[in-house]
């Protein structure tokens, strides 16, 4: 992609940066569990001396700690037991790019290897790499997209947690959707992270206002989903970085507040022929809306995983707070057309003709996401699975429609007997996200939290 995508960077031409003084740093980062950059900065010299060739080495305990960075016991990979060995980082030169908004400085993703060159497999960018691969040996290009919602505070990340994140104030103080007015009280810090993400090689396409009191949306431009994911990754990251650089918090929690609106990450995907020249999933005259028997398929394929696969679009406890009906969050596992009340919604025409997952939340790690939307896809067309009929109406108010997980412990228990999963991913990349899950359930059924207190303190 580099040369192609403004912003990213050929080997030749960081040496020329680092050269000149105009590039001081690298930034050479990982992918861990919940879909953070992780890694080490290094002078520019030594980046191109010795890690450009040899590449680094990080603590395996980052493929093995919850968001509190706690090293949680019992994974195969890595624990105490094992003396948590270092993992091997190389750098993707794919991914080297400028970071604008920091001064003098680049940033590379690495892929994650053993000592004997082997990738790791429970690595999120290896997991992915898979399911891509799979499409790719079946004759299919995957393309995908991410439409990501988040708030905006009044608060920096430090005057947020001395709060205890409670009584946050939001940027804006109505419901903005598409709301241009309130859109412009904001427009000072979303202009800087369009601008500085286009910089960086994360094209966007677009801004709004979001459902929500200083709640934005951006969309990010369709892409391989390797691309597509080291994008989404590093919009986040970048995102959050502007924000604290202007003394304002944002937060891609599922859903930070009961009364308010969730922030979600609707997942556009299709398939192409090799040559990514004709989408696969368009056969004019075919019905319905034009759907080839590959997309059908690939549809009965999601749907048939919403359930066991549920986990990889909503990891956490809060993830599952956002599905409420009537807030443009789905409840119902089905299809229609140009339907937000349901989970999967199909748009577009001709080669645009693609599925809308509306499951994700905007905290959902993009690699596993796009790696399950591929495995349920594929499930389907090699079983060709075919949809239900599209459903048409309210799907909030609909009896009898295959719900989406309520809790993150129905999630596990569904991933837990998927045939999906074990099959795309292997025990080992399956296990090793089910221990994860179990121990996110028991950290949260071990916590005394707000609301037990404000109800059972003084009257019981």
């Amino acid at each position: 992609m580099s040369g192609t995508v403004r912003g990213l960077l050929t080997l030749d031409e960081l040496r020329s940066l680092v050269a000149s003084g105009e590039i001081d740093t690298v930034i050479a980062a990982m992918v861990d569990m919940q879909g953070r950059l992780m890694g080490k900065r290094v002078t520019g010299r030594f980046f191109l001396d010795q890690v450009a060739e040899s590449g680094a080495h990080a603590c395996s305990y980052l493929l093995g700690v919850d968001v509190e960075m706690e090293p949680l016991p019992g994974y195969r990979l890595t624990s105490w037991d094992s003396g948590y060995h270092d993992l091997h980082m190389r750098p993707d030169f794919g991914t080297l790019r400028r970071i604008p908004w920091l001064e003098r400085t680049a940033l590379v993703l690495c892929d994650l290897a053993h000592d004997d060159g082997a990738p790791i497999e429970e690595s999120p960018r290896q997991i992915l790499r898979r399911q891509v691969e799979r499409a790719r040996a079946r004759g299919y290009l995957a393309m995908v997209a991410s439409e990501l919602e988040f708030y905006i505070f009044r608060e920096s990340y430090a005057s947020a947690q001395r709060k205890q994140f409670v009584n946050l104030e939001p940027y804006g103080r109505y419901i903005e959707d598409y709301h241009i007015q309130q859109g412009t009280n904001e427009e000072w810090l979303i202009r800087q992270i369009r601008n500085g993400l286009d910089a960086a090689g994360v094209p966007i396409e677009f801004s709004k206002g979001e459902w929500g009191p200083g709640q934005h949306e951006l969309n990010l431009r369709y892409a391989e989903p390797v691309e597509m994911a080291d994008r989404h990754t590093v919009f986040k990251h970048g995102t959050k970085e502007i924000a604290a650089l202007n003394d304002v918090a944002i937060t891609f929690m599922a859903k930070w507040r009961a009364d308010l609106a969730g922030s979600s990450c609707h997942l556009h995907a299709s398939l192409w022929d090799h040559g990514g020249r004709r989408s696969l999933f368009w056969d004019e005259g075919a019905q319905p809306l034009g759907m080839s028997p590959l997309f059908r398929h690939f549809l009965g394929g999601l749907l048939a995983g919403a359930r066991e696969l549920a986990y990889f679009f909503a990891p956490y406890i809060n993830s599952y707070k956002r599905y409420v009906a009537g807030t443009f969050a789905p409840v119902a596992a089905v299809w229609s057309h140009d339907n937000r009340t349901c989970g999967f919604r199909v748009v577009g025409h001709g080669n645009s003709l693609r599925v809308e997952n509306r499951i994700p939340g905007a905290d959902a790690n993009p690699y596993l996401m796009f790696a399950a939307t591929l495995a349920a896809g594929l499930w389907g067309i090699e079983r060709r699975l075919e949809p239900p009929e599209m459903f048409e109406g309210d799907a909030y108010r609909a009896p009898d429609l295959p719900r989406i997980p309520r809790t993150l412990r129905d999630a596990t228990a569904a991933l837990e007997r998927s045939e999906i999963a074990r099959e795309a991913f292997g025990d080992r990349v399956v296990d090793h996200y089910l221990h994860t899950a179990h121990l996110e359930q028991d950290a949260y059924d071990r916590a005394v939290t707000g609301w037990e207190l404000a109800r059972n303190f003084e009257r019981t």
